[in-house]
């Protein structure tokens, strides 16, 4: 299974759609972290990008995030990745967290940005 990360300095982004790129761990069937990549976000809001599909591609099944509109949610779900929002610290202390059970989401949507990405 693979997780990805928005990451800014190896840390959680606040906000999805402007990461400097997303940081994916490969987790084994023993909750291990057995590799690290990163991948570069595109330019512009992550939900209007082609990002959720690329990161499909390379088998993602989880977002564990700081932030993001629920447009966002909505298509990574469409490409089969769940979503954990609430997030935020070094990406690798975040993944190990989620990994012991220490992580739950937010349920909190951000609509403080008033881009048209982030609605609905």
């Amino acid at each position: 299974m693979k997780i990805a990360l928005p990451s800014r300095m190896n840390h959680i982004d606040e906000h999805f759609g402007h990461c400097e790129h997303f940081t994916l761990f490969t987790i084994d069937s023993g909750k291990q972290i057995t590799a690290e990549e990163k991948i570069a976000s595109p330019a512009g809001c992550g939900c209007k990008s082609d990002i959720a599909r690329t990161l499909a591609e390379k088998g993602v099944k989880l977002m564990l995030a700081g932030n993001m509109g629920q447009g966002a949610v909505n298509i990574l779900n469409s490409h089969g990745i769940d979503v954990l929002r609430g997030c935020s610290g070094d990406v690798k202390v975040v993944a190990e967290s989620w990994l012991s059970g220490k992580l739950k989401d937010s349920g909190i949507a951000c609509a403080v940005h008033g881009h048209e990405c982030h609605n609905g």
